[in-house]
Order: C-alpha cells, then sequence, then structure tokens
C-alpha cells in the first residue's frame, strides 16, 4: 500500500501537567473522508489542532507524504497543503465575505491561484457569490461556516481538517454543509470531519476513530463502528 497522505503515530498532547492524547495513532489516505468522533472531552479537537500545528506535540510523529511536520508551525503545516477549519468558525466578522476568502489564499501558490478557487469556491457555495460585498458578521450561522470552508479551500489545501462544521447551525444547513463536504472530497481533498453528530459523520466517511479519554478505543470501516456497541454506549447514550 502507498504512503497514506496523513500518518500519526504515538502522539502525546499535554496541557501543562494534563496528558490530552496518549499514543494516538490514525492514517489519511489520498481522496479518503476519515472521522473521528467521541464524547465531549476525548481529545478530539486537540487532535485535530496538533495535526494542524496549532497546539505542540510532546511526543510521537506526524507526517505528510512522508515528511516529518511534527514541529512545524501552523502556517509552515499549511504549505504542506494541511488546512484546518477550526470549532466556531474564527471569521472575521468585520470584513465582508470576499476578504475572508481571500484572506485563505496567503500561500505564494495559492496566491497565483486566487482567482480560479474562488470560482472554485462559489461553485460549492452559490450563496457566497451572492453575498461577496456582505459583512461575514451579518450572515448565518451556517452560511459562516460556508465562509470558514471557503477561505480554507482558498489554501488549496490537500488534507482538509474540519472541527464540528455541524456545531450551532440549523438542520437544513447542516444538509447544505455536508453535501459540500461531500463535492469537496469529490474533487480529490482528503476530508477528516471531527464530530459530535456521530450518525450525520460515519454516513459521510470511509473510515473512523473512537476517541475515548485521550485514547483511540475503536477504528475501522465506517459502517463497522456505526453498528458498533462502544459507539452507541459512549458517543450516542443508547
Amino acid at each position: 500500500m502507498s504512503e497514506p497522505l496523513l500518518r500519526v503515530r504515538d502522539l502525546d498532547v499535554r496541557y501543562g501537567d494534563a496528558q490530552a492524547l496518549w499514543d494516538v495513532a490514525i492514517e489519511v489516505h489520498e481522496g479518503e473522508t476519515v472521522c473521528v468522533v467521541g464524547p465531549n472531552g476525548a481529545g478530539k479537537s486537540t487532535l485535530v489542532n496538533t495535526v494542524a500545528g496549532i497546539h505542540p506535540a510532546h511526543g510521537g510523529r506526524i507526517s505528510v507524504r512522508g515528511v516529518d511536520i511534527t514541529r512545524l508551525r501552523g502556517h509552515r503545516v499549511c504549505g504542506h497543503g494541511v488546512v484546518i477549519v477550526p470549532e466556531g468558525r474564527r471569521i472575521f466578522p468585520r470584513m465582508t465575505v470576499l476578504d475572508n476568502l481571500v484572506l485563505g489564499a496567503y500561500r505564494k501558490g495559492a496566491r497565483r491561484a486566487h482567482r480560479a478557487s474562488l470560482a472554485g469556491v462559489y461553485e460549492i457555495f452559490p450563496r457566497l457569490a451572492e453575498r461577496v460585498g456582505q459583512l461575514a458578521g451579518s450572515l448565518s450561522g451556517g452560511e459562516q461556516q460556508m465562509v470558514a470552508i471557503g477561505r480554507a479551500l482558498m489554501a488549496q489545501p490537500r488534507l482538509l481538517l474540519l472541527d464540528e462544521p455541524s456545531l450551532g447551525l440549523a438542520p437544513v444547513l447542516v444538509d447544505e454543509v455536508y453535501d459540500a463536504i461531500g463535492r469537496i472530497n469529490g474533487l480529490g481533498v482528503s476530508v477528516v470531519v471531527v464530530e459530535q453528530d456521530v450518525r450525520r459523520a460515519l454516513a459521510i466517511a470511509s473510515r473512523a476513530y473512537l476517541l475515548g479519554e485521550g485514547r483511540v478505543v475503536l477504528s475501522g470501516p465506517a459502517d463497522a463502528l456505526r453498528d458498533s456497541a462502544e459507539v452507541r454506549r459512549s458517543v450516542l447514550g443508547l
């Protein structure tokens, strides 16, 4: 089998003296959608933030196409094609939709292609094309999530990390966001989805990881995890 796009091995992460992740190992292959599920406090956001270079690793190794990125800061991780849409969107509310999107193309290669990237974002999210001059803070929560995902796409990612993309959204907008995730993956972008909405995430993923108390409890095909008693008990409360 070819080298995974993303390989995480023996990852330990701490916040001061408190350890958040123990010996975590995950893989994402080219063109895959992988979801990471688990109860609150399991370490899901810590995992993707560490992969993205936002939080430092205490031990272990993170590699992209065989290149070690474990100690790189976020902007250099982005240079390897790994881009995160953080929980809570983190857009700039007093800037226009267009300005928020263009900020995503700050890498040199992405800047050169920003017009084509914008066209691609508008094709995936036609609603944003209608609101280019509108202040981002005046949009609905679902539209703001579209801006956050669109901004990430402007960086031309190989791997898109989505942290709680459905959080706080109305069901109809959750449908739109997840339809867009499927289209993005269909363009060849690998996707990691961290979600509380376990059923939704497992429905679009090919493989999944269940985290519990900072460790990988279970991993395998998404269908198998959906039917797992461990997932039903620890995440769905069934």
